[in-house]
């Protein structure tokens, strides 16, 4: 009777090892770019992996009794991706995910109505208000011994959207959408149709909001149109956070009209607004800590995971000797992102004073980013990274794997 039961016991945590294994093997595909760069399918996958860890259950345990744990960590999974839904729209990964939780919730009898296990909020970093509080870095220093790391957002021209992730698209987006949105930041950007084709739009309208921070800054708001990008906030305001002697959000200009650099100390981030030519720029700079600081539902950013797949425009290609490519390559002697964005708008307006928005992003990339290696970001130029044959066979292989090793522990 010992032997067994401990011949069970071992197979039992020969089993619950094997669903590790399969749970990290599906943890590290959806970490490859083809899959994050479709959608935040890979939070929500990671979300699930933690809530299930964190409750002590793999694979669904027992199921003879009624697994709570695991049927509430089904339920949050599902309802992430009803979240991501729309920016998913035609991404097989997650569909092939979508799938797999209504065969577990089948399979263990969750009622899809019930609890769900939501996961850890994302800790705010707290500085204490005393000496450099409202200095974001110097407090970080203080705290961890390290500078910060910052991340960089580029939003240009057609508009094209270099993210926080390094991540490169050409979207077609109309209206307002958030750029950035968290504890600390709000920027929205409205897009309106060019004159040339209504598949591709231009940033006509970018408006920051500050949040409410402690004792380090009050709510403060800046708006930009096209024609007119003003050197100050909504109330006429150059400066906010007083605080002994001490302004946390500084506003000056190089060029009133067409040009506002804010500074906003007190959460370590720079954001620049341009107007170069028909259109509005905006380039950000931001600890990454500041970056992540948002909850599950604010989780539409074209910053953080781009702009939705439906939306994307395919790069344009040129022969060499094509005015447009031989113009771009005079500028960008290097095929990276911004070569490809200045052949795009050129081609698209005809007009090769267009290009004038990729030289002035780079140069607020260049300024922004610390290193100069990963200044020149270099993609495959389709701006639609669809998920490779590979990965879409290997998931759907764990899938299968996964759900034959759960039916053979039943």
């Amino acid at each position: 009777m010992g032997m067994a039961a401990s011949a069970g016991g071992g197979n039992h945590s020969h089993t619950t090892w094997r669903h590790i294994v399969i749970i990290v093997l599906m943890v590290l595909l959806f970490s490859a770019p083809s899959v994050c760069a479709q959608c935040r399918i890979l939070r929500c996958n990671s979300d699930f992996v933690a809530a299930t860890l964190e409750s002590g259950v793999i694979g669904g345990g027992n199921k003879e009794g009624v697994n709570t744990g695991y049927c509430s960590a089904l339920r949050s999974y599902a309802l992430c991706t009803q979240r991501t839904a729309r920016a998913c729209r035609g991404d097989l990964a997650y569909h092939s995910a979508v799938q797999g939780i209504e065969d577990l919730l089948i399979q263990y009898r969750c009622p899809k109505a019930g609890p769900t296990a939501q996961p850890q909020p994302r800790p705010l970093p707290q500085a204490p208000l005393s000496g450099d509080g409202c200095f974001y870095e110097k407090g970080f220093i203080q705290r961890e011994g390290r500078a910060p790391e910052y991340l960089h957002c580029g939003v240009f021209g057609d508009p094209h959207i270099r993210t926080f992730n390094e991540e490169f698209q050409t979207c077609a987006v109309q209206g307002a959408w958030p750029l950035i949105d968290n504890q600390y930041l709000y920027i929205q950007a409205t897009s309106s149709p060019t004159r040339e084709s209504s598949d591709t739009t231009i940033l006509t309208e970018v408006t920051v909001i500050f949040q409410n921070w402690r004792e380090c800054a009050e709510q403060q708001v800046y708006q930009a149109k096209l024609g007119n990008v003003p050197p100050a906030f909504a109330d006429g305001s150059v400066t906010g956070g007083d605080r002994r002697g001490h302004q946390s959000l500084r506003i000056h200009s190089q060029d009133p009209g067409r040009h506002a650099e804010i500074w906003a100390t007190h959460i370590g981030t720079m954001i620049i607004v341009r107007q170069v030519g028909q259109s509005l720029s905006l380039s950000v700079r931001s600890p990454r800590a500041i970056v992540e600081s948002y909850t599950p539902e604010q989780d539409l950013q074209l910053c953080v995971w781009g702009c939705p797949i439906s939306q994307r425009l395919e790069m344009l290609h040129a022969h060499p000797f094509d005015p447009a490519y031989t113009h771009c390559s005079s500028l960008f002697p290097g095929r990276d992102v911004y070569f490809q964005a200045c052949l795009f708008d050129v081609q698209v307006t005809g007009d090769v004073n267009s290009s004038a928005s990729a030289v002035a992003a780079l140069e607020d990339a260049r300024a922004m980013i610390s290193d100069p290696a990963s200044v020149h970001l270099v993609t495959g130029g389709t701006g639609n990274n669809s998920p490779s044959l590979l990965v879409v066979l290997g998931f759907s292989f764990l899938t299968e794997t996964l759900r034959h090793s759960f039916l053979g522990s039943a």
